[in-house]
């Protein structure tokens, strides 16, 4: 027979196979746009703003709906009420990890992140208790907190008022704390081994420790030297990255709106004043700071969809069949930019957290740590960094933006699985 007939015959095949295995799944999960055979529905949804692509979904297949990446069926949870129900009230079976594909070749399962079942759970409840141990939660991990924030000042002016992008040094202070939490020590910003392990947070840290040789042999054990490495990698990134795009976001929307800004450094130089670094006990008393540091996460949605979820069983959800490992997005964007929760929530308003009085008011819509039994492992010191380092800086520096604050453009740049603000210029000026 021809090689090419053959080719053709195959393919045919392998079409054919995709056809009915799609359709064979789709009979089950919920409804979705119709997928290509082979690549699915990737030519529909916009990798620069899949979020958007989710949210345009939902309209026409309403708040649970399956797409395919490929042959692989995802399905997306949209709305308030239907992330809530699966990540809250049935936080178990949602609570198996996704796969990632990029995250699968560096981390092959390990870690906190990305691990599953008991290696997952073993792991995760011996990170809390050595972070417990190591002062999370308490005053020393504030103390460690407050004296990052001294040192960025410093560095800050150090710049002598020039225009600079604070990619760079807004990465210390976060990776300072981890450091001092891991190694209970900081690092110089000029170190060069803390120079080595900020270029090197997108690969995996490998960081040995031998307290826990006893344990290589046991397969069956979370405690592997390899998981432990992966586990401290994830310290890292996680505990660098999302907090400095969070302040690097946070410093654009202040030059952006310095009505804002001056009623937070009003508000700083009321409650605080000038001669004492601020603490956490301040912000009780600082509501509109509060606000604002929590509008800054509402608004720039780091994480659109959230990290993949799995459900860990066959399952039911919303009269739809749901089987076992199946991937689940869950549209956080749907939820931090409830129109309902949020009036208006593409615009960036402090008042979305404050009622008519001007006092904090809390929000279950507000999510940027997700929620459920995979929330942020380190959500409170990711909540005492953006409020202490955010507070700091405007205590002591006016911001200054190159361009008129109107000019100032805050889309994201990227917004796939993260929201990447553009790059800009600020002028740190001593107050």
């Amino acid at each position: 027979m021809d090689p090419f007939v053959v080719l053709v015959l195959c393919l045919s095949c392998l079409l054919l196979l995709s056809l009915w295995r799609q359709s064979s799944a789709r009979g089950k999960l919920p409804p979705g746009p119709t997928p290509v055979p082979i690549i699915g529905n990737v030519l529909q949804v916009d990798v620069k703003d899949i979020s958007k692509s989710l949210s345009n979904f939902s309209k026409v297949y309403g708040p649970v709906f399956t797409v395919y990446f490929g042959l692989k069926p995802i399905v997306v949870l949209h709305g308030y009420e239907a992330v809530k129900e699966a990540l809250i009230d049935m936080g178990e079976e949602f609570s198996g990890r996704g796969i990632l594909a990029v995250a699968e070749r560096a981390n092959k399962g390990h870690g906190i992140i990305f691990s599953n079942g008991k290696t997952w759970k073993d792991i995760r409840r011996f990170t809390l208790m050595t972070l417990r141990n190591f002062g999370m939660g308490k005053r020393s991990i504030e103390d460690r907190v407050q004296e990052e924030a001294r040192c960025l000042v410093e560095e800050l002016r150090k710049t002598k008022s020039s225009p600079c992008d604070p990619t760079f040094i807004l990465s210390c202070p976060p990776c300072n704390v981890i450091c001092s939490i891991i190694f209970q020590n900081r690092f110089d910003y000029k170190d060069q081994n803390f120079l080595n392990l900020l270029e090197r947070l997108n690969e995996n840290v490998r960081i040995l420790s031998s307290t826990w040789l006893q344990e290589k042999h046991n397969q069956h054990s979370g405690f592997t030297i390899e998981n432990l490495v992966y586990s401290v990698s994830d310290l890292f990134g996680a505990g660098t990255e999302t907090t400095s795009t969070t302040m690097r976001y946070g410093l654009l929307l202040l030059l952006k709106h310095p009505e804002v800004t001056a009623k937070v450094q009003e508000e700083i130089g009321r409650v605080v004043g000038r001669h004492r670094s601020p603490c956490m006990q301040d912000r009780s008393r600082m509501p509109y700071t509060d606000a604002v540091v929590h509008e800054i996460q509402r608004y720039i949605n780091l994480l659109p969809t959230n990290l993949p979820h799995a459900v860990t069983c066959d399952i039911k959800f919303r009269n739809y069949y749901i089987p076992k490992g199946t991937t689940i997005f869950t549209s956080l964007s749907s939820v931090l930019h409830d129109e309902k929760e949020f009036p208006n929530p593409k615009v960036f308003d402090p008042g979305h957290f404050l009622d008519e009085s001007g006092n904090f008011k809390k929000s279950d819509y507000f999510m940027p740590f997700s929620a459920g039994k995979r929330i942020c492992l380190g959500e409170s010191l990711a909540r005492m960094e953006l409020f202490l380092f955010l507070t700091t800086i405007l205590q002591n520096f006016n911001l200054k933006s190159l361009v008129d604050p109107k000019d100032l453009d805050t889309t994201p740049v990227a917004n796939g699985f993260a929201s990447v603000p553009p790059s800009y210029q600020i002028c740190f000026n001593p107050v």
